[in-house]
């Protein structure tokens, strides 16, 4: 069974950095892409990031470009979201995905998904 774990989440200032990270594990993820996305409250889930497990190749939203940082560790089955100079409106849960072939940014597409990490940037 496909599981995916989220952790890292908490509470931050305006400026500050947190690093996310997404512990997988009931496959082997080549192949796959795995997906960072958001919802903030009484908002929709939206997408933050993507990469490619094989070829590491990555994608942003604009709105977090230059800001956060995709990237894996294959050998530990880990996703990590460095996220710096966080705002106010970053605040929302993070989710992990994952989905076979190629990434994507629409949350349609995937088909595993974590339980969520709440993410709090006070100004």
């Amino acid at each position: 069974q496909v599981q995916l774990v989220e952790s890292g989440g908490g509470l931050v200032q305006a400026g500050g950095s947190l690093r996310l990270s997404c512990a997988a594990s009931g496959r082997t993820f080549s192949g796959y892409a795995m997906g960072w996305f958001r919802q903030a409250p009484g908002k929709g889930r939206e997408f933050v990031a993507a990469i490619s497990w094989s070829g590491g190749s990555t994608y942003y939203a604009l709105s977090v470009k230059g800001r956060f940082t995709i990237s894996s560790d294959n050998a530990k089955n880990t996703v990590y979201l460095q996220m710096n100079s966080l705002k106010p409106e970053d605040t929302a849960v993070y989710y992990c995905a994952a989905k076979e072939g190629s990434k994507s940014t629409s949350e349609r597409e995937y088909d595993y998904w974590g339980q969520g990490t709440q993410v709090s940037v006070s100004s």
